[in-house]
């Protein structure tokens, strides 16, 4: 389990420049941005997934005119394209609090969904029953996403995060993929069949793996916003904050490498054809020693490369130990190379039931085994039926059960999600769009945010503008802006 450590941080103005010690150290923002499914059962009539989506955000519109909104903890909430709600967490400095903040995301859209349950049953039945799916694929075949955000140094170019991050990213779903039971068999991801293209600035028309459209949120000059759409969403508590942890090492590697101008380790890892890498990888059950071209000529398989990412993350850690550790006020360095370290053993022994109680598509490929073994004539829709009851966060039995016997690690407790869904971290600037949010609402103000503005529209119009995502004092700015909602 992470373990809690005091950050070393301190408090920057955000209007003015980032300090040398946010750029020169290995500091970073960490969110997650999740797409959820909706659909009905036990309807008297049909129900389509836009009625749901509009029913669960009918308290969102009353509240702020609008599907889109900021929470009092700092997160946003917000309907998506195609009838998806979507929560995007407040910025976080450390992977154990945007998991936090991501719980919190999963409590706010199934309290939603439990609110409009009740309201739908009124005109359609008794047994009406929402679902809300944490997962990626729905039963037509249409593909949602989970995206990560991290906040990178600007020096570092983004052909740099195509060919040296990105066999990372990839090869990374051995431990982080959510699986997927298909008429083909069982992938240990959901997405790879669905994405197009490694890097692109779209994100409707292809579906890239990393997202290039600049929009830091933050010092344009200082910092880019790196948005990553390969990952899988994630029950799992492990998955999601080892996914957020070692990517967060890997990148401290290619960002020390371009502050120094020395070699990463990392520059002859790019896959010939990443698409094809990323579709092999979800199949590795199939063949796990399945050998990846590198664009060099080179064969490795997907092990092998995360060791290779493992062993020089664990050489840099031995020259700047210290400085990554101040990077994560709540986990430990030794905490996250432990896990990985344990993890890739497992794999290479193939004992995959060793990984079923971190790693989604082991507990799942656990669980299905299991009913085959006592059912030899199970149906895939049988199979695909409990693989949605996992996903589902409002009505779903099959996951609570898992945590509940054991089955199943958890990092943080109840009480741990319950801080989350009301506060923001305390450490960004999320803090203050909580405070004012908070205050607008009680004080009946017209207002708007997003992440990097804060306006009250009436009585007077009034502005601060957060510009540093590590700031979390009040500047002259914010205390002004404030005084409107007294």
């Amino acid at each position: 389990m992470p373990q809690l450590r005091d950050s070393g941080t301190r408090s920057l103005h955000a209007t003015e420049p980032v300090p040398s010690a946010e750029m020169d150290g290995f500091c970073r923002i960490f969110g997650v941005e999740t797409e959820y499914g909706a659909a009905v059962t036990g309807a008297e009539r049909h129900v389509d997934a836009g009625q749901v989506a509009m029913t669960m955000f009918q308290p969102i519109v009353s509240r702020s005119r609008s599907t889109n909104t900021y929470l009092a903890n700092g997160s946003r909430l917000y309907l998506d394209v195609g009838s998806h709600p979507e929560y995007a967490t407040a910025e976080a400095r450390d992977p154990r609090e945007a998991l936090a903040q991501d719980l919190a995301g999963e409590h706010v859209i199934r309290n939603l969904a439990l609110k409009a349950q009740r309201k739908l049953r009124e005109t359609y039945g008794a047994h009406a029953t929402i679902h809300v799916f944490k997962n990626n694929v729905d039963s037509a075949g249409h593909a949602f996403g989970c995206h990560e955000n991290y906040l990178v140094r600007r020096f570092v170019p983004l052909e740099t995060i195509e060919h040296q991050l990105l066999p990372f990213l990839i090869t990374r779903q051995l431990y982080t993929g959510a699986g997927r039971m298909t008429p083909d068999g069982f992938q240990i991801t959901q997405r790879a069949d669905f994405l197009d293209e490694a890097v692109s600035s779209a994100t409707t028309r292809s579906r890239p793996m990393v997202n290039t459209r600049d929009e830091p949120h933050a010092d344009p000059d200082s910092f880019r916003r790196l948005h990553v759409i390969i990952g899988d969403s994630n029950r799992s508590q492990w998955s999601t904050w080892m996914k957020l942890a070692v990517t967060h090492l890997v990148l401290c590697v290619i960002e020390d490498a371009f502050r120094n101008e020395t070699p990463s380790g990392f520059e002859d890892y790019a896959f010939a054809d990443p698409a094809a890498a990323n579709r092999a990888v979800s199949r590795f059950l199939d063949n796990p020693h399945a050998e990846l071209t590198l664009e060099s000529g080179e064969s490795v398989t997907a092990l092998g490369l995360q060791r290779r990412y493992y062993a020089a993350v664990k050489a840099f850690i031995e020259t700047h130990g210290d400085a990554l550790a101040s990077s994560l006020p709540a986990t430990t360095i030794d905490t996250i190379m432990g896990e990985w370290s344990r993890v890739l053993d497992a794999l290479e022994r193939g004992a995959y039931d060793a990984l079923a109680d971190r790693v989604d598509w082991a507990a799942k490929k656990r669980l299905f085994d299991a009913l085959r073994n006592r059912r030899p004539d199970v149906t895939f829709a049988q199979l695909e039926q409990l693989e949605l009851d996992y996903h589902d966060i409002a009505n779903g039995r099959l996951y609570g059960s898992l945590t509940s016997r054991n089955q199943l690690r958890e990092l943080l407790t109840s009480n741990d999600v319950a801080i989350a869904v009301h506060n923001p971290p305390a450490d960004t600037r999320a803090a203050l769009r909580g405070q004012f949010v908070r205050a607008a609402l009680a004080a009946g103000a017209q207002f708007s945010a997003d992440w990097t503005h804060l306006t009250v529209t009436a009585p007077e119009r009034r502005e601060a503008v957060l510009l540093d995502p590590f700031e979390s004092e009040s500047t002259e700015e914010f205390t002004h802006l404030m005084s409107a909602l007294q």
